[in-house]
């Protein structure tokens, strides 16, 4: 070890401050369609506005018209398509010409707590940490108008020539319905929609904002909070700010088992849980510290995972946390937790699930509805998806009292999602296959002779009738079977017809 910190040693020590000025208003915006070469630091910003609640932001950009780059009657397509040919204030585009461009923010990560940004000065680093991470995406919201617009002017046509030939409109009858009082059920049903939610992002007002560029003397000012102001003090106070985030979850996709095992036990469970998703007790074993009590491991994977199948899969709340949302739609982790935990609960019965029977039932936005099912289970072709891993009975024998008690609390979690998604565990039953309308062999000879004896005058009559076909062709008897007549030899060594069932011809 001596040996070691020899031929690493310290070349230089620097002082950390933590800036505190900017802690809840600093933003990271990443462009990821556009290359770190061509920023947007000499574009003209028409506009930006901002939801703080939801961190989305809306920034407007102008588009040089007067490049060689640029296609002007492309642009002046566009504008009419979205405009047409009236000129009103309320128009995108003022100029008749595609003149600008808006850019929309999606949240990179939901979890910021890890990261900060730093500027390094006269051998200080200063570090702020960020209060959101946003990816700046074109928006086309534009073509939506233009299709809005193309609709609006063939429904104007259509009533037009319509109303050439009516006189009148017909009177129709109105009906007047009385809404019955809300049920606390119903409401909470409709408090988790997806449609809700939106209406609820959507009521949210946009703050406008004042753009100013990198070279402005607004920024520059703004530029000094990134430094520390109490200077006096040092980063005695930053350790602070580290226990208020220390031991991270690590990142998604990467794990250091050497850090890994620094940590305690219900640490590592957690951390191994929240990556990996779903595992058998014995992987979660080799993974730990060798001479790791399998008791303490129990007692620590039952507070992070649910057991499916003889296997552990992470809780929902971790992989949710309170106070978080999805990344993909902004759904509240709430919701998240019990539509995940509707799926984790028909895997407990169910080798297979259809994603559109949990989709329709759970009511969550697809892409929410597919990172459930990626977690634990895998596409199968015709199948739906099969869940991950094969049954570990071997765990539920050499643990039956591991194996009760979580049984005991799927029941509780299953009563909480019958009230919450309005549905019983006989709704959910798979249902009996019904039996083949095909038969084979004897039952095929079966099912002719029952026909003929409950009809015995049809049969006999069709049987005495002459036959019409040639040798080795199927005769109808008018009772639904079919007799297949032979060639008749002299031969006395005449074998006996030993074709198929299926090839006789009888049929029920």
């Amino acid at each position: 070890m001596a040996s070691g910190e020899e031929d690493d040693p310290i070349i230089q020590e620097i002082d950390v401050y933590l800036a505190k000025s900017l802690v809840d208003k600093l933003y990271l915006f990443q462009y990821p369609v556009r290359p770190s070469s061509m920023t947007y630091d000499d574009v003209t910003h028409l506009s930006a506005k901002i939801k703080p609640k939801q961190q989305k932001v809306e920034l407007e950009m102008a588009i040089n018209t007067l490049s060689p780059n640029y296609c002007r009657s492309k642009g002046e397509q566009i504008a009419l398509n979205v405009d047409g040919t009236a000129s009103e204030d309320s128009n995108t585009y003022s100029v008749k010409m595609m003149d600008k461009q808006t850019f929309t923010s999606i949240q990179s990560t939901t979890n910021t707590s890890r990261y900060a940004a730093a500027i390094f000065r006269q051998g200080e680093l200063h570090v702020t940490p960020l209060q959101g991470i946003l990816q700046m995406r074109p928006s086309f919201s534009y073509l939506d108008k233009a299709d809005s617009k193309h609709r609006e002017r063939e429904a104007a046509n259509e009533g037009g020539d319509s109303s050439q030939d009516e006189a009148e409109e017909d009177v129709k009858a109105v009906t007047v319905r009385f809404s019955r009082p809300e049920s606390e059920q119903a409401r909470q049903r409709r408090i988790q929609s997806y449609d809700f939610l939106q209406k609820k992002h959507a009521e949210e007002p946009w703050v406008h904002l004042h753009y100013h560029s990198i070279n402005d003397g607004r920024s520059d000012h703004e530029r000094q909070y990134l430094y520390c102001q109490s200077m006096g003090v040092l980063t005695s106070s930053f350790p602070c700010f580290c226990r208020a985030v220390e031991k991270p979850a690590g990142p998604s996709n990467v794990l250091s088992m050497a850090q890994l095992r620094t940590l305690p036990l219900g640490d590592q469970v957690k951390t191994l849980m929240k990556n990996v998703k779903v595992m058998p007790f014995a992987n979660l074993m080799g993974l730990l510290t060798p001479g790791t009590d399998s008791t303490a491991v129990l007692r620590c994977i039952q507070q992070v995972a649910l057991l499916v199948q003889g296997n552990w899969v992470v809780k929902s709340d971790v992989l949710y946390p309170k106070n978080s949302c999805s990344p993909h739609s902004g759904v509240p982790a709430e919701v998240l937790c019990r539509g995940r935990d509707f799926v984790m609960w028909r895997f407990t019965h169910e080798r297979s699930v259809m994603r559109k029977e949990i989709a329709g039932i759970i009511k969550l936005p697809p892409e929410d509805v597919k990172d459930f099912l990626e977690h634990m289970a895998v596409p199968r072709i015709n199948r739906g998806w099969e869940f991950l891993l094969p049954s570990d009975s071997d765990f539920i024998r050499k643990h039956p009292d591991v194996a009760q008690r979580q049984q005991m609390l799927w029941l509780g979690i299953q009563s909480k999602l019958e009230k919450v998604f309005n549905f019983s565990k006989e709704d959910l039953a798979p249902k009996k296959d019904q039996p083949r309308g095909v038969v084979v062999g004897e039952q095929r000879l079966k099912a002719a002779r029952e026909r003929a004896r409950q009809n015995p005058p049809s049969v006999q009559k069709d049987l005495r009738a002459p036959p019409q076909g040639q040798a080795g062709d199927c005769v109808s008897t008018g009772t639904g079977v079919r007799v297949k007549e032979e060639p008749v030899s002299d031969a006395e060594d005449e074998p006996m017809d030993t074709s198929s069932a299926s090839e006789v011809g009888l049929r029920n």
